[in-house]
């Protein structure tokens, strides 16, 4: 183990090294589609406002972002990456591995909507219903019991729901919007099962399994990391439903509406108040070896965590950011000025 944490110092010199050796003079900023727009403006106003560069910003998906910013020290890697879920522990090793230091810049909070376009039926569901309409297996009649998902439209799974076929353009498995998804709807809605719910201590592979696994057949169709391709194939089929993010759906309410859960409807409001339940805070992470080596990093984040930015009249909540609360907000700004370190 001595030996592995001195090849990782000795790598992390050298990378720093020949950092300083080459530095960028712009930010390097990758990761979740979500968080995307957020940045931007802030990135924008950044590049307008003080001396630096505009920082690049790529929308990778958290998952891919993560794996770009865990690959190592150097120009070559990204200063930033931004995330609407959290870090995992495999993540978190794969970046330790490297000699990386992170640091947690929450942001703010978001809704995950399902949402279709204004000329078809809104849905009111429960998280058991949606569970029961994209996950691969479900429950059959007999205790213990799972059958292929048999479910061919919305009004199969309960007569109040629209009778057209059940059809849901999601995520990738890399994006921080399909985790959060599957977290906090399929995995709530498929433990409302008590024989399921009981594997979670019992067996959580297999509940793992029942829980995330989404249908092959058509109902569920990954459709990537651009959030305007769903709206536009939205647009274009009105039964159809898309999974995204709440800043998303504000910036294009007169094509599209959020589907209410357990009748409360999505908005600023509700997932600010907590009402709505499938909401989730935003994130980036910054590589610490970069600061004062890449110019402008730490101002950037001072930027983000602004009074212009953040609070209920911020320029991010006009986009859609559910902004932090002024005490988490300080004790934000206060670990990113001491510059903490991120520990699993």
């Amino acid at each position: 183990m001595k030996k592995v944490l001195l090849a990782a110092a000795l790598t992390t010199i050298a990378s720093v090294s020949a950092l300083q050796a080459h530095a960028r003079d712009q930010i390097n900023i990758v990761g979740s589609s979500t968080v995307y727009p957020f940045a931007t403006v802030v990135a924008e106003r950044f590049g307008r406002s003080t001396s630096f560069a505009t920082p690049t910003i790529e929308s990778t998906g958290s998952g891919g972002g993560l794996k770009l910013f865990c690959d190592g020290v150097g120009e070559s890697t990204p200063d930033i990456t931004n995330s609407s879920s959290y870090i995992k522990q495999s993540q978190y090793e794969a970046c330790a591995e490297k000699g990386i230091g992170i640091i947690e810049v929450k942001i703010g909070y978001d809704g995950i909507a399902v949402a279709n376009s204004k000329k078809g039926e809104k849905l009111d569901v429960t998280q058991q219903e949606i569970f029961l309409a994209l996950a691969a297996k479900v429950p059959g009649t007999k205790a213990g019991e799972l059958i292929e998902n048999p479910y061919k439209t919305w009004s199969d799974i309960n007569p109040k729901l629209p009778n057209v076929a059940i059809r849901v353009l999601g995520p990738p498995p890399t994006s921080g919007t399909r985790a959060a998804f599957v977290e906090l709807v399929m995995q709530k809605g498929c433990a409302k099962f008590d024989w399921i719910k009981d594997l979670k201590s019992s067996d959580k592979s297999q509940y793992l399994e029942i829980c995330d696994s989404m249908r092959e057949d058509g109902a569920f169709v990954e459709a990537g990391e651009n959030d305007n391709l769903i709206v536009q194939k939205l647009e274009a089929d009105p039964n159809a439903y898309g999974i995204f993010g709440y800043s998303f759906l504000d910036q294009n309410s007169d094509k599209v509406q959020g589907a209410a859960f357990n009748g409360v409807d999505i908005s600023f409001d509700s997932i600010s108040d907590g009402s709505y339940p499938v909401s989730r805070p935003l994130h980036f992470f910054v590589k610490k070896n970069h600061i004062g080596v890449i110019p402008g990093i730490l101002e950037y984040v001072n930027t983000f965590l602004s009074p212009a930015a953040q609070g209920e009249d911020g320029y991010l909540a006009e986009k859609g950011l559910i902004p932090l609360g002024s005490q988490e907000l300080k004790e934000i700004r206060a670990a990113v000025a001491a510059q903490k370190e991120f520990t699993m």
